[in-house]
């Protein structure tokens, strides 16, 4: 049997068209206004997956990309303070040479001794270096100064409370301060005082050892007693305490191209993600616009076919 098509049909029918034709273009419009291809899941449900996946990567690489830069101004830092020590130490290698050649008068001596005594408090200085607030020397005690400040012309008193004992006889913390720079990957980004100014020494007077604050301590004394043959054999221990130093830099050093590679890669990642997530996320401008102009024309179409559906009624002809 023939299907009767009603005029009430054929209205129904021109509305639910003209409907999904403003729907789209609604749709369009949005898109064009915020530049978001994807306003709510339904609108692209696989797309969705992938943009959110993208952004936690992106997220992600972000905090990498933090840590890395974190990670490289701690690095440059000690890189620097390492460097002043070294200076230093090269500073007080010299003071010693001048001072054992045994031409030189007391008033001499003295003038040198209470150099080596402003050498000394300025290293304790650097071994008490801090960055962002944190004590760098002192591995994962960062809220305590490593070494004692007692200067070398003060005398030791290890039955004060606390104990008034010189630079030398400090022992700093051994743990390190790691930054993750990409999954399962981990880097140390501090250096103990231990490592950088020698192992700490019970006694001042311990003659083999190369802790710096040490090598000072026994250089003011000799300084004191005109004690030239001790200075001049002071020099293999200071020469043994540079090179420890020097070392040390070079480690430094060697970590700090490893993170400029590491931030290089980030970079690099970070902006393929980003051209990823703007292809699923973005709208194509040009191809919006195309299609905005078909569908207004598509609209306008089906606004004149409905005015010749819509006939005028019997009533119409009564009149």
């Amino acid at each position: 049997m023939a299907l009767r098509v009603t005029q009430t049909m054929m209205s129904s029918q021109m509305l639910s068209n003209i409907t999904h034709n403003l729907n789209s273009m609604s749709k369009l419009q949005n898109q064009i206004s915020t530049g978001n291809k994807i306003s709510r899941p339904s609108d692209d449900p696989v797309g969705i997956t992938f943009a959110l996946r993208y952004r936690g990567e992106i997220a992600s690489n972000d905090q990498y990309t933090d840590n890395a830069d974190a990670a490289m101004s701690s690095l440059e830092y000690m890189d620097t303070t390492i460097g002043q020590a070294t200076d230093i130490v090269q500073r007080f290698r010299e003071l010693i040479v001048k001072s054992s050649n045994g031409t030189l008068e007391e008033t001499s001596l003295k003038a040198i001794q209470t150099e080596v005594s402003q050498l000394y408090n300025q290293m304790v200085e650097i071994g008490n270096s801090q960055f962002n607030g944190k004590q760098m020397f002192n591995g994962e005690q960062t809220g305590i100064k490593p070494y004692s400040t007692i200067g070398l012309d003060q005398a030791l008193d290890p039955a004060a409370d606390p104990p008034q004992m010189k630079a030398f006889s400090n022992q700093t913390d051994t743990g390190n301060i790691t930054y993750e720079l990409s999954p399962g990957m981990t880097m140390e980004v501090n250096m103990t005082g231990n490592d950088v100014f020698g192992q700490p020494v019970a006694d001042p007077n311990e003659e083999n050892s190369d802790n710096l604050f040490q090598l000072m301590n026994r250089a003011y004394g000799m300084l004191e007693s005109g004690d030239q043959t001790g200075l001049s054999n002071l020099l293999g221990q200071i020469d043994t305490r540079m090179n420890t130093m020097l070392t040390a830099r070079a480690q430094i050093g060697a970590r700090v191209n490893r993170v400029e590679i590491v931030q290089g890669r980030l970079s690099d990642v970070d902006i393929n993600l980003q051209t990823m997530q703007r292809n699923v996320e973005d709208v194509d401008m040009a191809e919006a616009i195309t299609n905005m102009t078909t569908l207004e024309n598509v609209y306008q179409a089906s606004l004149a076919s409905g005015a010749k559906i819509i006939q005028p009624s019997l009533v119409d002809f009564l009149r």
